[in-house]
């Protein structure tokens, strides 16, 4: 198993409501999010620090004690490891969590069937979204997210689809016309996030604050 694998937390009751599990962040992202505050772990050329046999070994020993493990990221799905992944923590007797913003709808597709639950992140309303990603046309990114949010309510997994509200790009307006296409497109748990700026660049640091000084 060549999974690259930054980090690894053994213990997590927020990675999957309701559930206690373990979160593995994967390496790697193709997107360049305003808010990102993972950034160490974007670039896909450095290798993991976590070796898969790890992950493994601390499932075994925590067997009763533990519901599953979330695959996080970065953007886990860019890995096409994490299919074979999946399928080894299904074998071991655990639920499968995972994180995603849907940057890749067909290595999505085919880790879904060994999926429990989805956290699937909606930035921004589609023609707002390279204003957050940051990457490709007018529309790449947002094509790629809302495709990956089809798969997932046509395949039936438990979703959960997180916005981070970012106020340098969405006002309200956009909140709530995103919150009404999420509906439309059948969508029942919508959970917005507030913005969190450690972690964060300098410059995105100070644009949330100019952004926050703002009137309503």
């Amino acid at each position: 198993m060549t999974l690259a694998i930054a980090g690894l937390v053994p213990l997590s009751s927020c990675d999957w409501p309701g559930r206690l599990v373990a979160t593995a962040f994967l390496q790697g992202c193709p997107w360049r999010c305003t808010y990102c505050h993972n950034v160490s772990i974007l670039d896909p050329r450095v290798p993991g620090t976590v070796p898969w046999a790890d992950v493994l070994d601390l499932l075994d020993r925590r067997h009763g004690l533990l519901d599953g493990l979330v695959f996080s990221g970065g953007e886990p799905t860019r890995q096409a490891e994490l299919v074979d992944a999946a399928r080894e923590v299904r074998d071991a007797g655990f639920g499968v969590g995972l994180h995603t913003a849907g940057a890749y709808p067909r290595r999505l597709a085919a880790v879904l069937p060994l999926v429990d639950w989805v956290g699937l992140d909606i930035k921004a309303p589609a023609r707002l979204y390279r204003a957050i990603t940051r990457v490709g046309g007018p529309t790449t990114s947002a094509d790629a997210a809302f495709t990956s949010l089809r798969l997932v309510l046509d395949a039936g997994v438990d979703v959960q689809v997180r916005t981070t509200v970012d106020p340098t790009v969405l006002g309200d307006a956009d909140v709530e016309e995103l919150t009404a296409a999420l509906a439309d497109l059948g969508v029942r748990d919508h959970v917005l996030q507030e913005v969190r700026a450690d972690g964060t660049s300098s410059e995105y640091r100070a644009a949330l604050l100019d952004a926050r000084r703002l009137p309503g």
